[in-house]
């Protein structure tokens, strides 16, 4: 008897392919200790609301109030809801076709998406056009519909930095395109070499892979570290030069933990470079409600903006879009409220700008604290986090683990987040999981939202990995 359509012989190659290691062997094998009844601590992704960190309450008042749009008519609104949350509530309803049951527009509601242009132009300093603006489930599903628009087949190569955030190995694989490796420095804080991209761009030429787009996650996803001005000027020349579009994952632009080196968009850097660099690089620049001071991970709520793309190629975008129909419209709301928070002045701002400072300066003061913790350990070495939520540490594991992984038939760095999740509940990613160069098996990542909670054991636990 033939295998039947989904018998696994039968289903698609490249699903078979696809890989996602904050999401794998890992987490699966935390998720059945915790069935067991082990209290288990997932730091294995950035999900700041199931690690512990509250929701801004304007937003959610808000969305409260749109989501349930009754409560306006009530007397008594204005003794539990602020002012400005009523009006904003109001102001969101205003621009939906029928509340937030109703869909919107394939691109987003347009009143948010000039929301978005007008923070782009305030954070940049340039122009920014609504029409160029799409609203997404998430900033991963706007980076999964512009790279398949890229990628024509195998032999179109994207050009990712590793270590890489999973999100495009996964994406790249599942559209049956080619990932290029460019290795970013370890002893040089993750530093992005351009020199390094030109190798990997003709080595890839040589296997017969056309290189088309240029991934660049900044602030970095997993590694930390904030690229400097000069950097994204080199990176945009270079992809000038080989016609490669730069598609810039800038999700963690809010999560900055030193003062030396601020996030900068590549957008402005790219208009500040002006002709012809500025008419002609071509750009796709991503964001989310679900990192920064935000968390909100589960409102699957993000935006890509697209420049120098032509209008013909924006219209091919939209007509994939609209297969969906929209975006989901409560996760528009949070986008545009994340744009446009409360200002000086409104009744909601104090309150607003008090809880994301403290969310920040907690995140900073644990950025800190991780990077000291992990260096004081023996074996142990971690660049400082610069940017982002997570650190990435190398740990120098002995001979007599490795034969152990290589007995057990794990992978190294595998075998050892198996043996630190079962002693301490810690549920990590193993470094392979990201990529990493020829023999490295030797770090791990983790979101560090809860190291107060578990600091002191994995810090002894870390202690001990010489022996």
């Amino acid at each position: 008897m033939s295998p039947k359509p989904l018998d696994y012989e039968s289903i698609n190659e490249n699903v078979k392919k696809v890989a996602y290691a904050v999401r794998g062997e890992l987490y699966l094998r935390a998720s059945e200790l915790q069935k067991e009844g082990k209290k288990i601590i997932f730091t294995n992704v950035g999900n700041p609301h199931a690690l512990g960190q509250k929701p801004l309450t304007f937003p959610r008042q808000v969305v409260a109030l749109c989501q349930a749009p009754f409560l306006l008519d009530d007397p008594n609104v204005g003794l539990i809801f602020p002012a400005d949350a009523i009006a904003r509530a109001k102001h969101y309803l205003s621009l939906t076709s029928g509340g937030l049951g109703a869909y919107s527009d394939s691109r987003g509601l347009p009143g948010i998406r000039k929301e978005v242009a007008e923070f782009i132009e305030r954070r940049d300093g340039y122009p920014s056009d609504p029409e160029i603006i799409y609203l997404t489930d998430g900033a991963s599903k706007g980076v999964m519909q512009i790279l398949n628009t890229i990628i024509r087949g195998e032999g179109d190569g994207i050009l990712v930095p590793v270590p890489q955030y999973p999100l495009y190995s996964a994406t790249i694989s599942l559209l049956g395109g080619s990932l290029v490796p460019y290795y970013l420095e370890e002893t040089a804080n993750w530093g992005l070499d351009v020199n390094n991209v030109r190798q990997s761009v003709l080595q890839a030429r040589s296997r017969g892979i056309t290189v088309r787009a240029m991934v660049i996650i900044n602030p970095g996803n997993p590694t930390g570290q904030c690229l400097s001005e000069a950097n994204l000027k080199e990176i945009l020349h270079f992809c000038f030069q080989e016609n490669l579009v730069l598609l810039a994952d800038e999700v963690y632009q809010q999560n900055i933990y030193q003062d030396e080196r601020p996030f900068i968009s590549a957008k402005k850097v790219l208009m500040d470079l002006g002709a012809p660099l500025s008419r002609e690089v071509q750009l796709v620049s991503f964001h989310t409600v679900s990192k920064g001071y935000w968390g909100e991970c589960g409102q699957r709520g993000g935006y890509f903006e697209m420049t120098n793309i032509p209008p013909k190629t924006v219209d091919e975008i939209y007509k994939v879009a609209s297969v969906s129909l929209s975006p989901n419209v409560p996760a528009q709301i949070f986008l545009g409220l994340m744009v446009n928070p409360p200002k000086p002045g409104d009744i909601s701002y104090l309150k607003f700008v008090t809880e994301s400072k403290a969310i920040l300066d907690s995140l900073r003061r644990r950025a800190h604290i991780m990077t000291d913790g992990f260096n004081s350990c023996r074996n142990v070495v971690c660049n400082f986090t610069e940017g982002a939520m997570y650190s990435f540490p190398q740990i120098r594991l002995p001979p007599r683990a490795i034969e152990a992984a290589k007995n057990a038939g794990k992978v190294p760095d595998v075998f050892y987040c198996l043996k630190l999740l079962e002693a301490t509940g810690i549920s990590t990613v193993p470094g392979s999981g990201f990529g990493q160069k020829e023999g490295n098996h030797r770090a791990i990542w983790f979101s560090f939202f809860t190291v107060t909670s578990f600091e002191m054991s994995l810090m002894l636990l870390l202690s001990g990995s010489s022996t």
